[in-house]
């Protein structure tokens, strides 16, 4: 394996569907939902196995990130075009400045329990178990090492707990082994968010979650990803001029430009609890829950209430109801069912096409 370890924290979204606590010029990687230090501050922390820790984000929050991370180098990309053009300009300019190592791509907005999977929680179980590390540490070095003895991308592949059908999903191949003895299972499919049934299929059926952490170095990314869309912007990058290569190439995820299009990829197993606080729902499987179920960051007071999710930075008062989630902060509320907490993307949308975003 290469001798340094290079992470990557991409901290340049909004996340729009954490809104109101989540504003174009508050993101939720600078907030806390009940925990003691930001999304982005713990995701430092975690990547202190790391030899370099580097943040890609947008040039107007540089100064933010700087505050959240003092001790990481930040990298600013021309434009938010979402993570494939991320991480393509991170692993040009990563082998610019540190040359020959290897990069482990982190998000900067995920919750990470670094002791392991809770004991009693739902485990899947299938003709074939799959080993998994025992903690973050171990999950991202072993796949630092299997990308570096295949030359694979390799991602993190997270055992699903429920049929989620906002998450990509991993079909894993025949297991295989380093020379070293870390275990790895080539790729066979990259689904993105199935529909229920199919969901329950895959969870069935042995398929991981596509966490969204990946290990590869800088010359098998920027390989695969000229031959993709992203090709105008390698060589743009070749030629010393990233503006250029940011306005050839559209908005597009890593899995859809990439990753689904490699036949070189490969996935580790995690054994760690791990959810993608995207939205509001999520926010009560990872924040403890009072005897009725709900769950308060804040100042909230409830009566006669169940199961319901309350955000605030000031006080909210919520009575007689169920299964809803309740967030306030500045001149902002937004009350919307549970189940339906995807849509608040909808609100976003309509406010950041009149400038309220």
């Amino acid at each position: 394996m290469a001798d340094t370890i290079v992470a990557v924290v991409l901290a340049g979204g909004t996340g729009t569907r954490l809104y109101p606590a989540s504003r174009s010029d508050r993101p939720k990687q600078f907030l806390s939902f009940g925990g003691d230090r930001s999304l982005l501050a713990e995701t430092i922390d975690r990547a202190g196995f790391a030899d370099e820790v580097y943040v890609l984000t947008r040039p107007s929050l540089a100064d933010q990130v700087r505050e959240h991370a003092p001790g990481a180098a930040v990298l600013t990309e021309p434009e938010p075009k979402d993570t494939g053009p991320a991480l393509t300009y991170a692993a040009h300019r990563v082998r610019e400045q540190v040359g020959d190592c290897m990069l482990v791509c982190l998000p900067s907005d995920h919750h990470v329990e670094r002791e392991g999977a809770t004991e009693g929680s739902d485990r899947r179980t299938s003709e074939r178990t799959l080993p998994a590390s025992s903690d973050f540490t171990e999950t991202m070095t072993d796949a630092a090492g299997v990308a570096a003895e295949t030359d694979a991308l390799v991602t993190v592949g997270v055992e699903p707990t429920r049929p989620e059908t906002g998450y990509g999903y991993v079909k894993p191949g025949e297991e295989a082994t380093t020379d070293d003895g870390r275990t790895y299972y080539p790729v066979e499919t990259f689904t993105e968010k199935p529909d229920q049934g199919a969901a329950m299929r895959y969870r069935h059926h042995g398929y991981y979650w596509n966490a969204g952490m990946f290990a590869w170095t800088p010359d098998a990314f920027l390989r695969e990803a000229a031959d993709t869309e992203l090709a105008p912007l390698v060589d743009a990058l070749d030629d010393g001029d990233p503006e250029r290569g940011f306005a050839a190439v559209d908005p597009v995820s890593v899995d859809y430009a990439v990753l689904e299009s490699t036949e070189s990829a490969a996935v580790v197993a995690a054994d760690f609890e791990w959810d993608d606080l995207g939205a509001w729902d999520a926010v009560e499987r990872v924040r403890e829950s009072d005897e009725d179920g709900n769950v308060v960051l804040g100042d909230g007071l409830t009566v006669d209430t169940e199961n319901t999710v309350i955000a605030t930075d000031g006080h909210v008062s919520v009575v007689g109801v169920s299964d809803l989630v309740v967030a306030s902060y500045g001149d902002r509320t937004l009350v919307v069912p549970k189940r339906q907490a995807q849509r608040v993307r909808e609100v976003v949308s309509e406010l950041d096409a009149k400038g309220l975003f």
